[in-house]
């Protein structure tokens, strides 16, 4: 996979992101920050009771699709 930003890997890994928060990190090959955005966004919708976790979940997209190693 091409690793720069706007690559078809980062678009990918965004698109991933939107549907489950940390799955684009985890497909670019970054276990903490997935584990993070994963387990942020649960705490988040939980704490703010549905109303805040979409928040955490765009970050989450945005900070896949603009990854560069």
């Amino acid at each position: 996979m091409n690793e720069r930003q706007g690559s078809a890997g980062n678009v990918i890994a965004a698109l991933a992101s939107f549907f489950i928060p940390g799955l684009g990190q985890l497909i670019q090959g970054r276990p903490l920050p997935a584990l993070l955005f994963f387990v942020g966004s649960g705490v988040v919708w939980f704490i703010s009771f549905g109303l805040l976790g979409w928040v955490v979940h765009l970050w989450a997209c945005i900070n896949a699709a603009l990854w560069r190693p």
